[in-house]
C-alpha cells in the first residue's frame, strides 16, 4: 500500500463497544460465539465485541442458537446486518460457497469482516474478495480470516524462534493433517460436495497446514511440484439432518419417497485426500498431506520444519507442547526436548492459566477474536492476523496442488496470483 493510500484511510475507532454480526449457526457458528463472547474476559481489549446478531436459515434453530450463546437478536436474513448500525464487524461462517457473495456485500456496506478459511470455493470467488477488501481498505474497513491454529501458543512460539534465527536456515517443511471421520458410513454433507465446498480435506485442512507453513517460516510458496488427488468414497447417502456438523454423526438418512427418482445416495464430487510437494522461495522443499480417512487420527494437525540450527514439530493433539531440537549444543546433550507452551512468557498463555495449566481447541478461537479486535481499535496482534491478500496466498497454494494433480505437471505459482 502506498503512504498517499494509507493516508486516505480514516482512523479507526480506539474505544467502545464493537458490535458483531455473526453468519451461521454450526460447528464454526459455536466456536466463534465462544471466542466473541469470551474474549474480553481474558484479554484487556479498548474495543471490548457485544454479541448483536446472528443469521441461520432456520427461524427456529436460529432463535434457539441466539439464546443459548449469547446474541442479542437472531434473523434468517443475513443481508439485514449490513444495514444494522448496531453491527460493526460481520464474522461469516458459512459453507465456502458463499463467503464471496457475503464478504463482499458487507465490504461494500462499510462493515468489517472476519471470514472462516479457506477464503473461497474457488480462486475465482478469492480473486473478487482481494478486490473488494483493496477498496474496502481505503475506508478503513479491514478483513480477517479464521486460521485459528496461529494462535496456539506453540505455534506462535515456533514463528518467534524462525524470525529470531534459532533454527537458521531452512531446508524441510514437513506437514500433514489428518483425520478419520470420512468413511463410508459418513453421509453426503456439504463438505462432500464441490459446489459448496470448492475442495474436500485439500481445502478443509491442507488449507490450514499452508497457513501454518507460511506463518511459521516466514516464507512463500513458489512451485508445487507434484501431486495425488484421490476420492475413495464415491457414493454417500442422502441426510435430512445431522446432530454433528463437522461429521455427519447422528444424521437422519432421508427416505428414498422423498428423494428424486427414489435414490438414497448421491456422488461425492470433492477429494478424500490430497498429497503435494512444493518449494519454497528461499530454497526449502515442503510435502503436505491431508486426509479425513486416516484411520486413527482424530485431528492430527502436524508440522516439522528442520533448519541448519535445530528443528521443531508440532501435533494439534498434543497442542500445548512444542519439540525443540537445538543443533547448536554439545552434540552429548543434543536431543528433542519438550517445551510445554503454558508459561506466561510464551505467547497468548499469560491470558489464560498458570504455567502447565493446558489450554484447549477454543482458546485459539479467544486469542484470534482479541486480536481482531486489537487491530480494529488500532492496535496490534500478538502475532501477525492473516486479512484477505494473506489468505489469498494459501488459496493459490491450494488451486496450484489440485491443477497439479490433474494435469499431472510442476505449477509455478505465479500461474495463479494474477489479476
Amino acid at each position: 500500500m502506498s503512504k498517499s493510500d494509507r493516508a486516505k484511510e480514516p482512523r479507526p475507532q480506539t474505544s467502545g463497544p464493537l458490535g458483531i454480526g455473526l453468519i451461521g449457526t454450526k460447528f464454526m457458528g459455536r466456536a466463534h460465539s465462544t471466542a466473541w463472547g469470551k474474549a474480553a474476559q481474558f484479554f484487556d481489549l479498548k474495543r471490548q465485541p457485544v454479541l448483536q446478531a446472528v443469521a441461520g436459515r432456520n427461524s427456529d434453530e436460529t432463535t434457539a442458537f441466539a439464546a443459548k450463546w449469547g446474541w442479542s437478536s437472531a434473523t434468517t436474513n443475513w443481508k439485514s446486518l449490513l444495514t444494522n448500525d448496531a453491527v460493526e464487524l460481520v464474522d461469516v461462517s458459512t459453507p465456502n460457497h458463499l463467503h464471496a457473495q457475503m464478504a463482499i456485500a458487507c465490504l461494500e456496506a462499510g462493515k468489517h469482516v472476519a471470514c472462516e478459511k479457506p477464503l473461497a470455493g474457488t480462486l475465482a470467488d478469492a480473486k473478487l474478495m482481494v478486490l473488494a477488501a483493496r477498496a474496502a481498505r481505503k475506508k478503513g474497513v479491514q478483513t480477517f480470516v479464521w486460521f485459528n491454529y496461529r494462535r496456539c501458543p506453540a505455534v506462535a512460539l515456533a514463528h518467534r524462534l524462525v524470525k529470531e534465527g534459532r533454527l537458521g536456515r531452512i531446508f524441510h517443511v514437513r506437514a500433514s493433517y489428518l483425520q478419520d471421520w470420512g468413511g463410508p458410513d459418513t453421509p453426503l454433507l456439504w463438505r462432500f460436495q464441490s459446489d459448496l465446498a470448492g475442495s474436500g480435506a485439500h481445502g478443509d485442512l491442507n488449507a490450514h497446514i499452508i497457513d501454518m507453513a507460511r506463518f511459521i517460516t516466514g516464507d512463500e510458496i513458489t512451485e508445487v511440484v507434484g501431486a495425488i488427488e484421490e476420492t475413495f468414497i464415491k457414493e454417500r447417502e442422502f441426510i435430512a439432518h445431522s446432530a454433528d456438523e463437522a461429521s455427519g454423526k447422528g444424521a437422519k438418512v432421508l427416505k428414498s419417497s422423498s428423494l428424486p427418482s427414489g435414490k438414497k445416495s448421491g456422488k461425492s464430487t470433492v477429494d478424500d485426500a490430497v498429497l503435494f510437494l512444493a518449494r519454497f522461495k528461499q530454497g526449502a522443499i515442503a510435502s503436505f498431506e491431508a486426509s479425513r480417512l486416516a484411520t486413527g487420527n482424530q485431528n492430527r494437525n502436524n508440522i516439522e520444519i528442520n533448519g541448519e540450527k535445530g528443528s521443531i514439530k508440532f501435533d494439534f493433539e498434543r497442542m500445548n507442547e512444542l519439540q525443540w531440537w537445538d543443533h547448536t549444543l554439545d552434540p552429548k546433550l543434543r536431543g528433542w526436548n519438550r517445551i510445554m507452551c503454558t508459561d506466561a512468557t510464551h505467547p497468548y498463555a499469560s491470558h489464560y492459566w498458570p504455567a502447565a495449566h493446558p489450554i484447549g481447541y477454543e482458546h485459539g478461537f479467544i486469542s484470534q477474536a482479541a486480536d481482531t479486535c486489537a487491530v480494529v481499535a488500532g492496535g496490534s496482534s500478538i502475532v501477525p492476523l492473516p486479512d484477505f491478500e494473506d489468505a489469498f496466498k494459501t488459496q493459490c497454494v491450494l488451486e496450484a496442488a489440485l491443477r497439479s494433480a490433474r494435469e499431472r505437471r510442476p505449477v509455478p505459482l505465479r500461474e495463479l496470483d494474477k489479476f
